[in-house]
């Protein structure tokens, strides 16, 4: 039985779908949505056991993620330590003609492991797209590290591949898919 905020029993949504279905997401479709995202949320585990996120920006290639920070920071320790991760992708969304009004935000979600690999240890071409265009510098790649962040699992979605009069009905804006 659904219950609304109240504790009274509601009546399923009903939309094209039926009662109750969640968005029908591919794998394809959403490593589609996740390449045009630069920007996505790292959760990791930091040596005491405490959880802790960081916005960062990356990019993918076969499939996994890649990010460019400083080998001394603390996203590259605490992944160092432990190389279970997690991501979440913002994807924003607006009415063209309504910029104004607020809407939130569809994600993408996936749990992952990370490792970190040395800058000098990355190829030209990906060291030219993570860091891009920072100039070849052997002192910098002393000090410059990427993340890669390859998915495990399934991703989990919300509002991916669904018009916007969706996202109010959480049953319907729900998608799972496995990350490939």
């Amino acid at each position: 039985m659904l219950l609304c905020r109240q504790g009274r029993p509601r009546t399923p949504s009903r939309g094209p779908k039926g009662p109750d279905m969640p968005a029908n997401v591919t794998t394809d479709q959403i490593w589609n949505v996740i390449e045009k995202e630069p920007f996505s949320v790292l959760g990791m585990v930091t040596a005491d056991g405490e959880s802790r996120t960081v916005g960062v920006v990356h990019i993918t290639r076969d499939r996994r993620l890649y990010i460019g920070t400083g080998i001394d920071t603390w996203k590259a320790r605490h992944i160092a330590a432990n190389p279970n991760v997690s991501i979440t992708v913002p994807i924003p969304k607006r009415v063209f003609f309504l910029p104004w009004f607020k809407i939130p935000a569809a994600t993408v979600s996936f749990s992952g492991t990370a490792k970190v690999i040395l800058r000098g240890d990355v190829s030209p071409d990906l060291k030219a797209a993570v860091f891009r265009g920072l100039a070849e510098d052997p002192e910098a790649d002393k000090n410059l590290c990427v993340i890669e962040v390859t998915p495990h699992g399934d991703f989990i979605t919300y509002g991916v591949g669904v018009p916007l009069q969706k996202m109010r009905y959480p049953d319907q804006a729900r998608g799972r898919a496995p990350t490939g």
